[in-house]
Order: structure tokens, then sequence, then C-alpha cells
């Protein structure tokens, strides 16, 4: 009997030990994660790899605003386009801004004016409205209509005057007073004149009677 129980203890001691080399290795547990296989760009990396793109987009806002001041409104916004693409969010967002305001210009200065009278009149508040250059385009167009009207000649040599044209401010506004010479009564009255009153040669052509004064 002893021999019987010696005998199946040690089968299953051999039953143990199989089992234990049949049992894979487990690997040893840790609380760290295992870092990415590809590692992403360090933030230096993506601002030396986005500087082209920044650049471009900064230059194409600057021309824009160049554009923008000189009224080339339609060009201007060409540009605004360009930089709300780039990948710099503050230029991209001024630059959406501009194409809103370039937008809301073009749609105001679209103004169908078919006689000489409607262009004068839209030239006259232009220039109430102190946009002298935009007045000297329509009072022209009124001029090429009509051109023997006194009060378009005046009204563009003040436009004129205003914009800083003195030599054309004279012609016109000398033409003017040749056409009705109640002009000169007018052009001295006129604040807007008064800066060039005094000065030759508007000084003058509005006041003759002191040319030996």
């Amino acid at each position: 009997m002893p021999d019987k129980k010696k005998s199946a203890g040690a089968d299953k001691t051999k039953t143990t030990n199989v089992e234990r080399r049949m049992t894979p290795p487990q690997a040893p547990k840790s609380s760290r994660s295992t870092p990415p296989a590809h590692p992403l760009p360090s933030p230096s990396a993506d601002r030396t790899a986005a500087l082209p793109d920044g650049s471009a987009q900064l230059g194409s806002f600057e021309a824009g605003m160049k554009l923008f001041h000189a009224r080339k409104l339609k060009e201007a916004r060409d540009q605004f386009v360009e930089a709300a693409a780039g990948p710099e969010r503050d230029v991209a967002q001024r630059a959406r801004l501009h194409i809103a305001m370039c937008d809301r210009r073009l749609e105001q200065t679209v103004v169908t004016l078919g006689s000489a009278e409607e262009c004068y009149n839209y030239g006259v508040a232009l220039i109430n409205a102190r946009n002298a250059a935009e007045a000297r385009t329509h009072l022209e167009k009124a001029l090429q209509i009509a051109p023997g009207s006194d009060h378009i000649h005046y009204a563009l040599a003040l436009a004129q005057a205003l914009s800083g044209d003195v030599v054309n401010a004279y012609e016109n506004l000398r033409r003017a007073i040749e056409l009705e010479p109640r002009n000169r009564i007018m052009a001295r009255q006129d604040t807007d004149f008064a800066p060039l009153a005094n000065q030759p040669p508007f000084h003058s052509l509005l006041y003759p009677e002191r040319k030996n004064w």
C-alpha cells in the first residue's frame, strides 16, 4: 500500500511539471504605455515647414492692403482670397474681413448713370462727401456728354482743386466763367476755392479788376 501512494504522488508531480512546461510564459505587466512607432514632429518642425506658405499668405495680404488703399477693390479682393486660404489663422481672419469690406464697397460703386445731368449730380454728391477722386471720374464723363455746360466745368474745377490738380482746376474754372460770367462771383464766395483765391493765376481770374493793385 505505501508503494502505491508513493507512485500516485510521483505521477501527480510529473503531471504538474508537464503542465508548467506547456504554459507559455507571460510578459511582465507594466504601467507605462507603449510609445508610438512614429512620433509626431515637434512644434518647431511644424513652424519651419509652414514658413513658406505663411510667408506667401502674408505677402498676399500686404499686396491686398496696398490695392485696397489705392481703391482697386477688385484686385485687392483677389489677393485677400488667397490670403484667407493660408495657414495663419490671424492673417486669414483679417483677410476675410477685408473681403467683406471689398464686397460692400463694390456693391455701392456699381452705379449706372446715363445722362450728363445724372453724372453731374452724382459727382456733386461725391464732392460733398469729400470723395474728389471718384467725383472727377463722373464729372469728366458728364463733360464728355455735354462739353458746353458751364456748371459741369465749374464742378469739375472744384473736384480737381480739392484733389490737388491746380492746373486743370484753373482751366476748367476759366472755361466755366467764359461760358457764364456769374460763375466768377460764385467762385469768389465758394469756401472750397478760398485757399486758391489769392494765388496766381486764380487771383487774376477771380479778381480781374485788381490786376494793377
